[in-house]
């Protein structure tokens, strides 16, 4: 399977990158140029790892009956400091939001996301160290 998206150039360091999907705009920070207009380049990076996780988390939630009210998917990124800058180490935190928890289902839908159907994720620990963590919030 081969996926394809197209940059286009909106002027200064904007861009837009378009997918069979839809639409995302990309921006650069004001102090570089940019107008904070769109998403930064690494930001989208781990909004796709969170995306791709969270939606195998929902369809797996569901298919075994453990619902949940809400939760969110939160990542902590550590940047090098040299040039070229990438991440190499990321903490994924997953929070659950509701009361009577099945934590044996949740535990087990985020660990066969994390071990086994997220991409993204396998693509992530090819260049950091991931960790993550479940916490359950009651209401």
């Amino acid at each position: 399977m081969t996926n394809k998206i197209e940059l286009s150039w909106k002027g200064q360091m904007l861009f837009e990158s378009v997918a069979p999907e839809g639409n995302v705009m990309i921006d650069a920070a004001e102090e570089v140029g940019g107008q904070g207009k769109g998403l930064r380049p690494k930001a989208m990076m781990l909004t796709s790892l969170a995306g791709c996780s969270g939606m195998d988390i929902a369809s797996l939630l569901k298919k075994m009956r453990a619902e949940v009210k809400d939760f969110k998917i939160e990542v902590v990124a550590n940047l090098t400091e040299e040039h070229p800058k990438y991440y190499d180490k990321v903490h994924v935190i997953y929070r659950f939001y509701g009361s009577d928890f099945k934590k044996d289902k949740i535990e087990k839908a985020v660990n066969l996301s994390v071990d086994r159907y997220c991409g993204v994720m396998e693509m992530f620990r090819q260049f950091a160290e991931v960790t993550t963590e479940i916490l359950y919030i009651e209401d």
